[in-house]
């Protein structure tokens, strides 16, 4: 590849682009407070509009005014040539412009070409699908590591199972084959950003049948000859779990969570199992208070999907009631949200091995934005031996991720009960 730059070439060890919207200036800020620019880690912000990107260096010089200074470049997501030269300067790219169906292929497209790791928040199944497809052969060759959905979807999910499996190969000397993970609580404003992707995939699905099928199957993400396994479809209605003996409901982020813990698997070279099953929903509580919690959150799902699904209700009365890109919760909100998950694993009809994963702040930006920024910094800065191409968090970054998220991102994984 003539244009390809080895690492040592490069100016800056990240970039992060889109630094200028809601996700992009949390990123920044904790990248400021933790990671503050110096000669042995160098960093800078990148996106289209050069005067909030001034605004943006300027806010974060005047907290603190003794660091460097933040380099600014200017990049728009649509002029392949401006991403091309983004990308050859730095080590890593960490994107928050999204919905990344409509804005994200290009940038890909240029990381791939020349060899630069790249983390993004995409919950988008059907274009990470075309983007594998489309980058995989040259990404191999070039070395660049592409990492798809590093916020709450889908570390929490990919890197909790990956922490279980840990777990249950130390002390038991074999995979678990079925988790089941619940969402036990959250608190936190709703994402502006989230909300665009799924209105998009829904969208998107709505008007071609191929991409309704590719969304809706369940190894949508595996390689082409590792589709095949024990899951069938993802929870869609209020349930009485079995497991738990408690009612459920749907999980809106399970449709993403799930596809990236079974391409985990596959690229692993299913150390879970090939029979491996997994599966995500709202733990909603017993008897009649938790069924009626289960059924209102499934209407509530289904009447979203309902009124997305129409061009006009999706217009006037979705779009309107919902945040926009860009939108998001205050900063009281967001260091008073939390998040707190179960991961039950089946390793037997009578045994179990339960998982608590919770992080410290809201879960669609406090602690995405730790979560991305940490999986940015793994790629820069640890020894990882992963190649180029395609992956997904707990693939490509394993135990060294783990720990980071552990240590620096306010996330917990504690086992609840010993076998």
């Amino acid at each position: 590849m003539e244009n390809f730059k080895f690492k040592e070439d490069y100016e800056f060890d990240l970039i992060v682009y889109g630094a200028t919207s809601f996700t992009g200036k949390l990123v920044t800020e904790y990248l400021w407070k933790n990671y503050p620019p110096s000669d042995s880690f160098k960093w800078a912000i990148a996106g289209r509009d050069k005067n909030k990107l001034n605004e943006a260096q300027t806010r974060l010089s005047i907290e603190n005014s003794n660091q460097q200074k933040i380099p600014i470049i200017t990049a728009n997501s649509n002029d392949q040539s401006t991403l091309e030269d983004l990308v050859k300067r730095t080590k890593v790219i960490l994107t928050t412009v999204g919905p990344y169906a409509k804005y994200g292929s290009k940038l890909v497209a240029a990381c791939a070409k020349h060899g630069t790791d790249y983390c993004d928040l995409a919950g988008e199944t059907q274009w990470i699908s075309k983007m594998i497809d489309a980058h995989e052969k040259i990404a191999q060759k070039t070395g660049a590591r592409i990492i798809h959905a590093c916020g709450f979807d889908a570390i929490p999910s990919d890197m909790g199972v990956f922490y279980l499996q840990k777990h249950a190969q130390e002390k038991l000397q074999k995979p678990i084959h079925k988790i089941k993970m619940y969402v036990k609580a959250m608190r936190g404003g709703a994402s502006g950003g989230t909300i665009a992707s799924i209105l998009n995939i829904i969208k998107e699905g709505k008007g071609n049948r191929d991409i309704a099928r590719l969304v809706s199957h369940p190894y949508a993400l595996n390689p082409k000859d590792k589709r095949n396994g024990p899951d069938v479809r993802d929870n869609n209605t209020f349930a009485l779990d079995k497991t738990l003996n408690l009612w459920t409901a749907p999980f809106i982020m399970s449709s993403i969570n799930t596809r990236i813990v079974r391409r985990s698997n596959a690229l692993m070279n299913y150390p879970y199992t090939e029979d491996f099953s997994y599966t995500e929903s709202v733990l909603c509580g017993k008897n009649v208070t938790g069924r009626f919690k289960s059924i209102i959150i499934t209407m509530v799902l289904g009447f979203f999907v309902l009124l997305s699904s129409n061009r006009m209700t999706r217009k006037y009365i979705i779009k309107k009631m919902l945040p926009k890109p860009g939108e998001g919760p205050t900063k009281k909100q967001r260091e008073n949200g939390f998040f707190k998950l179960l991961m039950v694993g089946l390793i037997d009809e009578d045994s179990l091995i339960n998982l608590e994963i919770t992080g410290d702040r809201d879960p669609g930006y406090g602690s995405t934005s730790k979560m991305l920024s940490e999986t940015a910094i793994c790629l820069a800065c640890d020894n990882i031996n992963t190649k180029g191409g395609s992956w997904t968090p707990a693939s490509a970054l394993g135990e060294k991720l783990l720990a980071r998220l552990e240590s620096k991102a306010g996330m917990k994984f504690k086992i609840l009960e010993k076998e």
